[in-house]
């Protein structure tokens, strides 16, 4: 069994509703400080600069945080620690935090198919059920897809023996 490949969407979706009111949250008040600020300045920038110096930062504040978001609710998903990750993530400095989920994350559980149980990607039986989740030819010990006859390799006959009554 392969670890099935997931769509950008499907990632945007795990990332939580505080997260995203956060993020809200977090760009209006950037605009609101930014927009004070330059009031009481006596010589602003010209209105456009002050549009793009408020926009694109702004952005930037709610890409981090929906950021921290996702990391919070992927550790979750990977079995893992994550308040530790996601304070990791928060105050350790220029991305590095990220970086280092992003390389040190474990790999996403997948469920049984015989039971549903959710388990590693690297295991080879089910943990609850004893159902092989990586079969081989007993033939040859190489990989085999599940509902396959024969082996592609040797030849081996997979499916068991039919037994007359």
């Amino acid at each position: 069994m392969t670890n099935p490949k997931t769509t950008l969407k499907e990632e945007i979706r795990i990332i939580p509703w505080w997260a995203y009111f956060l993020a809200g949250v977090a760009f209006l008040a950037f605009q609101i400080v930014l927009t004070v600020a330059w009031k009481r300045e006596t010589n602003p920038p010209p209105v456009p600069l002050q549009l793009l110096l408020r926009i694109i930062p702004g952005i930037l504040v709610t890409f981090y945080v929906l950021l921290i978001g996702y990391v919070n609710q992927d550790a979750k998903r990977r079995n893992m620690n994550r308040t530790l990750w996601t304070l990791l993530v928060i105050f350790i400095p220029n991305a590095i935090g990220f970086i280092l989920y992003f390389l040190l994350r474990q790999p996403a559980t997948i469920p049984c198919p015989k039971c549903g149980t959710l388990m590693k990607p690297s295991f080879n039986f089910c943990s609850n059920c004893k159902h092989n989740l990586h079969p081989t030819c007993p033939g040859c010990q190489h990989a085999v897809n599940p509902g396959d006859k024969y082996c592609p390799y040797c030849s081996h006959d997979l499916l068991p023996a039919k037994v007359n009554s």
